[in-house]
């Protein structure tokens, strides 16, 4: 695969950390955005990480600007973006949900990378080299499930928003790879918190755990080895791709 920069959200554990790792292994450099750190990928020299809370809006901007700074986009194959980072609660009906419980997950989990998708479009906007932006999406973005509305309408968002952009860089004369992977059923955080949950409080917990007991879940691994091949391969931009096309 090309040699390049990736931005990453969320590489502290799961999807992120393994996904960063072994494009580390590949020589690439990797830029990590999240609230924790990785002891795995701070081991690495060619890893930069940045502290953040995804929540604060605001802030993205100036953290990002940063990172463009020690980018030579002049001496790169490729960069690319990897919207990864997302929010799984509130678990609830919505009438159980509150205000701030919703506006937290939207800003993390869909307003986040709209911003930063913005300004890395900005950013590379006139430059020729290869440029891409991989949001990970979900199937809960095209199957709704009772009590994980706010999760699925985040996703749902997730797609829709790159269909949009799709549409917009068809017209740019340099534009950038836009898509959205829905990376299938994956041994993460966020499933040991689902199937963690009170089957009273939240009816999807048997959906998870019967998930997990019969084997269902794909190892962070073996899905990262999907995202080397997606990342590597010419997609329209715009597309809605299943993990398995990788």
């Amino acid at each position: 695969m090309n040699r390049g920069h990736f931005i990453i959200t969320g590489t502290s554990r799961g999807i992120g950390e393994q996904l960063s790792t072994m494009l580390l292994d590949n020589g690439n450099f990797v830029y990590g955005i999240s609230r924790g750190d990785s002891n795995t990928l701070d081991k690495y020299k060619n890893y930069t990480h940045r502290n953040f809370d995804l929540s604060n809006i605001l802030g993205i901007e100036l953290m990002l600007k940063e990172i463009f700074n020690q980018i030579n986009l002049n001496d790169s194959e490729m960069i690319c973006l990897i919207n990864n980072a997302a929010m799984l609660e509130p678990l609830k009906r919505i009438d159980n949900c509150n205000a701030e419980e919703i506006n937290k997950n939207l800003q993390i989990s869909l307003i986040a990378p709209m911003v930063l998708t913005s300004y890395f479009i900005r950013q590379t906007d006139n430059v020729q080299i290869r440029k891409k932006i991989i949001n990970i999406s979900s199937g809960s973005g095209t199957y709704p499930a009772p009590a994980m509305s706010v999760y699925c309408t985040a996703k749902a968002g997730i797609n829709m928003f790159t269909q949009c952009i799709g549409a917009e860089q068809s017209k740019q004369q340099y534009p950038l790879e836009i898509i959205a992977v829905d990376p299938g059923m994956v041994e993460t955080e966020l499933q040991i918190v689902a199937r963690g949950k009170n089957d009273q409080d939240f009816e999807m917990a048997k959906f998870f755990k019967q998930a997990h007991q019969t084997g269902q879940l794909q190892s962070t691994e073996e899905l990262g080895k999907h995202l080397i091949n997606i990342i590597d391969k010419k997609i329209e931009p715009g597309k809605l791709v299943n993990y398995s096309e990788g």
